[in-house]
């Protein structure tokens, strides 16, 4: 099987002759010091660790233009910066490992900030939306053997990442109807930019993004949802379901497990990357929701720190529903640098074998 036929055959539950092989995410830090230890330093990861592969259709769904980099303030230790997504942040020099940094003011702090600065970014006609060369890629596309993605935006992670987590929970209860108007609007957005895509185009899977959950549960309640976000959600996965794409994975890090079954009436099929440390299971899912819910990710980070039989172990548990389908094991998000290239390496060596027959393996 290719890989494209791979990955189909195990989100639809059919025969196939293993489980996609996928890896993809590594703080900046951890390469630094893999490199350290021994990672070649001139190799594409993906194909020094044969991984299957999948790309992605390079449709622009944000802000355009974005912010202009600009730095306000700066010492030896810190800097601070006005980001491309307008947030202006501190955060430490010489930090490339992506961490979280502080925080410090929001582009959108009033309704006057969505409709001036914010909503005439969002114009779903921008022509840089789509990428220059679209009839050749399409011709590409259209003969290839690896599974093709579009990123199928945010309803609620956008908005949280304009306005800051604090001021997004409360404007549901101060301004509920500027919350409707925006979560439509971004609906509106999404299908109008996105449509073009689905018509031209034969997709295998849609990534949305929300990051609305963190270790103790979501940012906003089941009820909330409901209220606020099924009904653009519906409409967003409609047009996706209408032109054949119905895998539609939503990637929640944080323990979003009370709003999957909205998610699952809003018409999305999955859900990645099921964090460990914040109590989300992929066996623990399946046995919830079924094959109704595609799994990614699912494999504890703090397993690869710890070694051999915690990694073992690990796989072991998601053995069983690697065998069932509609599931690809991986970390539960990026590789810290507390992870060995040696364990590392021994979760690559010990996935395949699992993948290649979960029945059989043991831990």
């Amino acid at each position: 099987m290719n890989d494209r036929e791979r990955f189909l055959a195990t989100m639809n539950y059919q025969p196939r002759d293993r489980c996609p092989w996928w890896e993809m995410w590594y703080w900046q830090d951890t390469l630094d010091l893999w490199h350290q230890e021994g990672l070649p330093e001139d190799v594409h990861l993906e194909e020094y660790l044969d991984v299957d592969r999948r790309e992605h259709v390079p449709v622009s769904i944000g802000l355009m233009p974005g912010f202009q980099r600009e730095t306000l303030e700066e010492t030896d230790e810190y800097e601070v910066f006005r980001r491309t997504d307008g947030v202006i942040c501190k955060q430490f020099k010489g930090d490339r490992a992506g961490r979280m940094p502080q925080w410090l003011r929001f582009p959108m702090e009033t309704r006057d900030d969505w409709e001036n600065v914010i909503k005439p970014r969002l114009n779903p006609a921008s022509p840089a939306r789509y990428p220059l060369y679209w009839e050749e890629k399409k011709r590409i596309w259209a003969q290839r053997d690896y599974p093709l993605a579009i990123g199928g935006g945010s309803i609620y992670g956008w908005i949280r990442n304009w306005m800051g987590l604090n001021n997004v929970c409360t404007a549901f209860y101060d301004d509920p109807d500027w919350m409707h108007e925006m979560m439509d609007y971004l609906a509106e957005f999404l299908v109008t930019t996105l449509e073009r895509a689905l018509q031209e185009v034969e997709i295998d899977y849609v990534t949305m993004w929300e990051d609305m959950a963190y270790k103790a549960g979501p940012h906003i309640s089941p009820r909330m949802f409901r209220e606020f976000m099924l009904e653009p959600y519906k409409k967003v996965t409609s047009l996706f379901h209408d032109h054949g794409a119905h895998l539609i994975f939503v990637d929640s890090d944080g323990d979003s497990g009370p709003l999957v079954p909205l998610w699952l009436e809003g018409g999305v099929t999955g859900l990645y990357p099921i964090e460990r440390a914040a109590g989300m299971d992929a066996v623990a899912l399946r046995k919830e929701f079924g094959r109704d819910l595609r799994l990614i990710g699912g494999i504890d980070k703090r397993a690869m720190k710890e070694g051999p039989a915690a990694i073992d172990a690990e796989l072991a548990h998601v053995a069983p529903i690697v065998a069932d389908g509609g599931y690809i094991p991986w970390c539960d998000h990026l590789v810290p640098p507390d992870v060995p290239l040696e364990h590392y390496m021994y979760y690559v060596r010990r996935m395949k074998e699992m993948t290649l027959d979960p029945a059989g393996f043991r831990a």
